[in-house]
């Protein structure tokens, strides 16, 4: 038997994967387990999951592979150091990363008591990672490889050809020219200032106008063959004046403009500032030149490779809204993502490169479903709904178990007249996307349920759009596209004529970041979908992470504390039924909504 431990390590999002024998075993984010976004650090709880799901030691792990190589393009690193003298503080960061990871097993055997790790230590390339975490999970035989993200290795774009168990890296765009540190520095001018928020960028750019395009490409340069520069005159990341914190917190840095960049746009807003129509002019324009520079590349890919397949990988391939443009405005016809295609992946890309470059074996794994995390029995819902008794007898709730027909039913009743229902069911999903197992579920027909719950559930900005997961067999009826995407990657627009029924996951631009469920993947909540559809002629509910400002719930007491926090009416913990006795609903009479023609 072979084991091989991946790892993200001493960087945002750490996570930790186990493979055995090539088949993925378990995957879970830090963050998850510690309760802190986008942890970052040594990931000791995710490895001592990873290692007791299956039941194993240190002593049974044969190499422990990490998706980064300080090695790797040091040539580059020197160059710019010479060149660009960056403040003593960037270079000592970047040093005392490198002794942390050369300490990692040190770490890692003190943290778990166990000493008897006696295997290799791999260390690979960043986006070399990124890529073989996509490539060697996809259902392609062969396709091109590309990885974007911020900096990694001091790279922050890299693109390749996969075939068969082989995987090449064959080019680069080097730090400190970066689609993500353009799309972060963006974010922060915008003042979403924590780790992360480029997707409020993301949703705030369909309420705006192109206006601010020309100062984009002064901004960002494109170049021959798919290349692009940033223009360093804008932005002080390069100078060591925005140092990230990347051990054993949250990741944090400062603002990555320079006084031009104000100059050019006009003053930043502050984090609680108004949000104006300029602010949301200037994301739509940051999104526009994002997907006019990404485009740009991968029709120079095409070109160079010939393949109509693509698997895409690194933080940017969470751009869902560029995602979804692909097949329209580049002569890619087929894309693969998988779900955590950020830092977190790089863990499961360096464990799978690791795999192949050891074993000449015809690939075996597809990543067909992102249930990887921990699970919970009957027996240990019970225990905590148990220990919460008073405290949800005085909450006005009671629970009582189910049969899963009878969990199905009545959730899709509650569903179906309106309340909010938290769905807690089997392993944790392997990304940042809940897709049915730690979700919160509504009703897309109401106008007002986007409302409640940016208010009253996920307290958060009430521009954000909320997403449609619906029945695989369905998406051509109501989306313009036929794609499967089951891990919500892309945005697709939907048909014009039905917007009008689902209002809640229909956002301003007539999208929606759409999540395929099939039967075969997830067989519970294509269960579920399908009693909805029967109730009220909708094949999909809105879907949305079980969280409220917080990493998605990992346990049943972190998901029964989020529904006693919030304003949920429901909660669903497998096969236990939990409910609050009185419901105040917010909705309209479901007999006004109807059922749609389908």
């Amino acid at each position: 038997m072979t084991a091989i431990l991946g790892l993200n390590a001493f960087h945002a999002d750490a996570s930790a994967c186990l493979l055995r024998n090539g088949q993925l075993v378990a995957a879970v984010e830090e963050e998850r387990l510690r309760r802190v976004k986008h942890w970052a650090g040594l990931p000791v709880e995710s490895i001592r999951y990873c290692l007791e799901s299956a039941k194993m030691g240190l002593r049974d792990v044969s190499v422990i592979a990490i998706n980064s190589d300080p090695s790797a393009n040091l040539h580059r690193k020197i160059w710019h150091a010479l060149s660009h003298r960056p403040k003593l503080r960037l270079l000592l960061d970047r040093m005392a990363n490198r002794s942390r990871r050369q300490t990692l097993l040190e770490g890692i055997a003190k943290s778990l008591g166990d000493n008897g790790f006696r295997g290799e230590l791999h260390l690979v390339e960043h986006h070399l990672a990124h890529m073989a975490s996509t490539f060697f999970c996809s259902p392609f035989d062969e396709a091109v490889a590309l990885s974007i993200d911020g900096s990694g290795d001091f790279s922050s774009t890299a693109w390749g050809e996969g075939e068969s168990n082989r995987l090449t890296c064959d080019g680069q765009i080097h730090f400190p020219h970066s689609l993500g540190i353009f799309f972060e520095t963006i974010t922060h001018f915008l003042g979403f200032k924590d780790y992360g928020d480029e997707y409020k960028v993301m949703g705030l750019a369909s309420y705006g106008e192109p206006t601010f395009l020309a100062e984009m490409e002064r901004i960002v340069v494109l170049r021959s063959r798919g290349g692009f520069r940033l223009n360093l005159n804008y932005f002080c990341h390069h100078s060591g004046a925005a140092v990230l914190q990347w051990d054993g917190c949250a990741p944090k840095a400062n603002d990555y403009f320079t006084s031009k960049m104000i100059d050019l746009l006009g003053p930043p807003r502050a984090q609680y500032d108004v949000i104006t129509q300029r602010h949301k002019n200037i994301a739509h324009s940051a999104q526009l030149m994002y997907e006019r520079s990404l485009f740009h590349l991968l029709s120079a890919l095409h070109e160079r490779y010939g393949s109509d397949a693509l698997v895409l990988s690194g933080g940017c391939a969470f751009n869902s809204v560029a995602n979804g443009k692909i097949k329209e405005k580049t002569p890619f016809r087929k894309v693969f993502i998988q779900p955590a295609a950020g830092d977190a992946g790089g863990a499961l890309g360096a464990a799978l490169y690791s795999w192949h470059l050891r074993h000449d074996k015809p690939r075996t794994f597809e990543m067909k479903h992102a249930f990887w995390g921990p699970e919970f029995s009957d027996e240990q819902i019970d225990e905590a709904l148990s220990r919460r008794r008073d405290e949800l007898a005085r909450e006005n709730c009671n629970w009582h178990s189910a049969s899963v027909r009878e969990v199905v039913r009545r959730a899709s009743i509650a569903l179906s007249h309106g309340s909010v229902v938290g769905w807690f069911q089997g392993r944790m999903e392997w990304g940042p996307r809940a897709l049915g197992n730690r979700s919160i579920l509504a009703d897309p027909r109401r106008p007002n349920i986007k409302d409640i719950l940016n208010q009253k559930i996920k307290r958060r900005e009430s521009f954000r759009p909320f997403a449609p997961a619906i029945l695989k067999e369905s998406v051509s009826e109501w989306f313009e596209s036929d794609d499967e995407v089951p891990f919500m990657m892309k945005v697709y627009l939907i048909r014009e004529e039905r917007r009008q029924l689902i209002p809640a996951v229909t956002h301003v631009d007539g999208t929606g970041r759409l999540q395929t469920v099939e039967k075969s993947a997830h067989p519970l909540f294509h269960q579920l979908i399908v009693a909805f559809r029967e109730l009220t002629g909708i094949p999909m509910l809105l879907n949305t992470s079980f969280n409220e400002n917080e990493p998605i719930v990992c346990t049943a007491d972190q998901a029964i504390d989020c529904f006693l926090r919030t304003r949920m009416d429901m909660l669903v913990l497998g096969t236990r039924l939990l409910e609050r006795k009185a419901i105040e609903s917010d909705c309209p009479d479901p007999a006004s909504l109807g059922a749609a023609s389908v």
